[in-house]
């Protein structure tokens, strides 16, 4: 018999006949996905004078080694089930509430190594939506993360989350935008998520795989393995995809030439405005803080990281100025003063972890920005009846001076 590891996307993994894992996948969400899927173990007949006639001839310790091997296989097949096996459907009640999939946390603090689940989750929150958090892993119908449902309605693709929620709740952050602002604010919309997006790809999950490999949450004997098999496939589907989008066609050196030019216009775009628009926020602004924080935060030594904390200061002003106001509780180890005032430098010091299953909520208005801020979760308890716990900030709304 043989035991292999079936998924819906086109994934079946041979976890018996061959002493190497052989593995394939086929997957179009928002972005190429971190992680892995839902599955099923399987088993099948293999023909005579297979692994079990082998047995019958063999020597006592080739028997061992055999059933040793086979056991070690069955363990491995057990967790890459607990892995990627989907969940038990569970109904989820979105009545009147934002359900949002994406992503697991990662482990060095930073809400999402997606930029697109750091977009829409960072748009909710300037938006003072409610929201619930589901890291179940699963995809949308459309094959996309993140996803949302709403009244049982299920939307996919960040673009057209944005347009539902501001068709059925009312909300616009771009209400004080004029028809050529708007114009222009999606023009940098597409450049950061259709190009400046592949470079930070690239960067994280090719040329900084072994840093990105560390940041990934996940547990258990084989949790290194596993992230070794995650991180390199990863590296695969994304080098696929950029040599089908085209930019991977590219050197290694043109390619980081490519990513400095939409981070020096994204710069100068910037200049010395508070946001991307002018004073006051637009969705743009979640779209550029999504993607600019994965430089800031999860690519350590590597040139984005270097550029935007060196010549390009003022994005790195921009993405604590966003970081501060809008999420409270993410607190970075290589936190400093450089981008503090000397009145922040005290109370950015206190912290509270980050919620991985809460209902969040912000009451503010922005036509009053300068405003005290109250920043709330409302207790609940996730599916997996794990209890969340209150928690309140206050927070200034704070313009930093260095």
């Amino acid at each position: 018999w043989a035991v292999a590891l079936a998924a819906p996307r086109s994934c079946v993994a041979d976890l018996s006949r061959n002493r190497s894992l052989a593995l394939g996948w086929c997957a179009a969400p928002d972005e190429p996905p971190p992680a892995l899927y839902g599955g099923d173990i399987v088993a099948f007949p293999l023909p005579a004078g297979g692994t079990m006639a082998a047995l019958g001839s063999d020597s006592w310790w080739k028997k061992t080694l055999y059933l040793t091997g086979g056991a070690l296989l069955a363990a491995a097949a057990y967790l890459l089930h607990e892995l990627l096996a989907i969940r038990k459907e569970q109904e989820v009640d979105s009545k009147d509430a934002i359900i949002l999939h994406q992503f697991s946390r990662p482990n060095n603090g930073v809400p999402s190594l997606s930029p697109f689940c750091l977009k829409m989750e960072t748009y909710l929150r300037m938006a003072d939506l409610p929201y619930q958090n589901y890291f179940d892993g699963k995809l949308s119908p459309q094959g996309k993360m993140p996803w949302i449902e709403y009244n049982h309605t299920k939307v996919s693709g960040t673009e057209f989350i944005i347009d539902f929620l501001e068709e059925k709740l009312g909300v616009n952050l771009n209400k004080n935008l004029g028809p050529h602002e708007r114009a222009v604010s999606r023009a940098v919309t597409k450049m950061v998520e259709e190009h400046f997006y592949w470079t930070l790809a690239y960067c994280q999950w090719v040329e900084n795989l072994h840093e990105t490999r560390k940041m990934i949450s996940m547990y258990g004997p084989f949790s290194d393995l596993l992230k070794w098999i995650l991180c390199h496939l990863t590296k695969g589907i994304v080098k696929r995809e950029m040599y089908g989008h085209g930019i991977g066609r590219f050197s290694e050196e043109e390619i980081y030439a490519l990513m400095e030019k939409d981070m020096r216009s994204l710069a100068s775009l910037l200049g010395d405005k508070k946001y991307i628009m002018g004073p006051k926020l637009s969705t743009v602004d979640a779209t550029v803080f999504g993607h600019l924080a994965q430089a800031m935060w999860t690519l350590p030594g590597t040139r984005p990281e270097r550029l935007i904390k060196g010549e390009l200061i003022n994005l790195a002003m921009y993405c604590e100025r966003i970081r501060r106001k809008f999420w409270p509780e993410w607190h970075h180890d290589d936190d400093n003063t450089l981008y503090e005032s000397e009145e922040s430098s005290e109370t950015s010091k206190t912290h509270s972890p980050l919620q991985d299953f809460s209902f969040y909520s912000r009451t503010e208005t922005f036509d009053e920005e300068g405003t005290e801020n109250s920043i709330s979760h409302t207790p609940d308890t996730d599916y997996t009846g794990h209890s969340l716990f209150d928690s309140d900030v206050d927070m200034d709304d704070q313009e930093q001076c260095k």
